[in-house]
């Protein structure tokens, strides 16, 4: 097939010289190297994203010790992108420009974490119900107490028209002056109607008013209700831009194992696309081959999950037994807050 030996990893020749007698069983052996090589850069570098065929196969191509087209047993990538799809590895669709082919994830981590997708969808869709009827039935308690609380107003009224009434307004009180000599000139009814002048209900004033607990509003208990139910709140995705991490898989080789890399895009909450400090190489991998970096004490970190999730803060020490970290919080409402026991998960160092 107009291959040279040189051209290929020490694992690959010893396999072509096992099938040299033998060309349907080197034909399959280096088919079914070529589809694991080109599947595994097609879920690594595009996940689930749908891509021309053509980008794939010459980004593969460009590496080295890969396999070429003319060893295996399909003719053409158009007859490699049909098998694709006929055999359940792909969703493929031809197009003017071309082919097109889309990776099919069976990974049980994958399908798990879908289906916990779709259980927190429901679970927040329920909450903003629950939110909702709270909200609702705080409004309506507000309004019922306004109504309680309107003031009642009275007729001021006299029978004889030649009566006079006289207010002392020393007292702060309207009410008939008993010292006064024209006092005795009023009648009952007169001072029946100086004693209900007021017109507006006065609230009792407390004997120590500093020790009265002031009753929340209906808006009080909604932002307090709001607050319980951020910080509660935990996720199973962490992974946000700008921080630094580090990438545990071993799966792409000892090149980047254990590498630090910053976080340049979160694809899909569960996906980033990271690129090395050392060598500056970009690649897409799930949080699960990665790992937070915790820095020295005095630099700054990002909050990563929990009530504080997104703020920036500064580290302030660790505990090594409890794996946990103190923090002082940067940014955000809550600036200046000292925060103790944060998992070392939750923060990350920022780039």
């Amino acid at each position: 097939n107009g291959f040279k030996c040189h051209c290929m990893s020490e694992s690959h020749q010893r396999q072509l010289l096992l099938a040299s007698e033998n060309p349907q069983q080197f034909m399959d052996y280096f088919s079914e190297e070529f589809r694991n090589d080109f599947l595994e850069l097609l879920r690594r570098r595009f996940g689930t994203k749908r891509v021309h065929n053509n980008i794939v196969y010459n980004e593969y191509i460009s590496h080295r010790e890969h396999i070429h087209m003319n060893a295996t047993q399909w003719e053409t990538l158009t007859d490699f992108t049909k098998w694709l799809g006929r055999e359940g590895f792909c969703k493929v669709d031809e197009t003017p420009k071309g082919w097109y082919i889309q990776y099919i994830d069976r990974d049980p981590e994958t399908i798990r974490r879908q289906q916990e997708q779709e259980k927190k969808k429901k679970q927040d869709l329920d909450d903003e119900e629950k939110t909702a009827r709270f909200i609702e039935e705080q409004v309506r308690r507000g309004l019922e107490g306004k109504e309680q609380e309107q003031p009642i107003y009275t007729e001021l009224s006299r029978e004889n028209e030649e009566e006079k009434v006289v207010f002392n307004l020393n007292k702060g009180a309207s009410t008939s002056t008993a010292a006064h000599p024209k006092a005795s000139l009023l009648g009952p009814s007169a001072l029946k109607a100086a004693g209900t002048a007021p017109t507006m209900k006065r609230k009792e004033v407390p004997a120590n008013p500093g020790q009265t607990k002031k009753k929340k509003s209906a808006l009080d208990e909604i932002i307090e209700f709001e607050e319980e139910k951020k910080k509660s709140a935990r996720t199973d995705y962490w992974l946000q831009p700008d921080i630094v991490v580090k990438i545990i898989t071993k799966k792409l080789g000892e090149k980047y194992h254990k590498k630090k890399a910053v976080v340049k895009e979160v694809i899909d909450k569960y996906t980033a696309v990271v690129k090395t400090i050392d060598s500056g190489d970009k690649l897409k991998l799930d949080q699960t081959h990665l790992e937070t970096v915790i820095p020295a004490p005095g630099k700054r970190v990002r909050v990563l999950n929990g009530g504080y999730r997104g703020n920036e803060a500064t580290l302030l020490g660790i505990n090594e037994k409890t794996f946990s970290a103190t923090i002082t919080i940067e940014s955000g409402p809550l600036k200046g807050r000292q925060v103790e026991s944060i998992p070392y998960e939750d923060i990350s160092k920022l780039a």
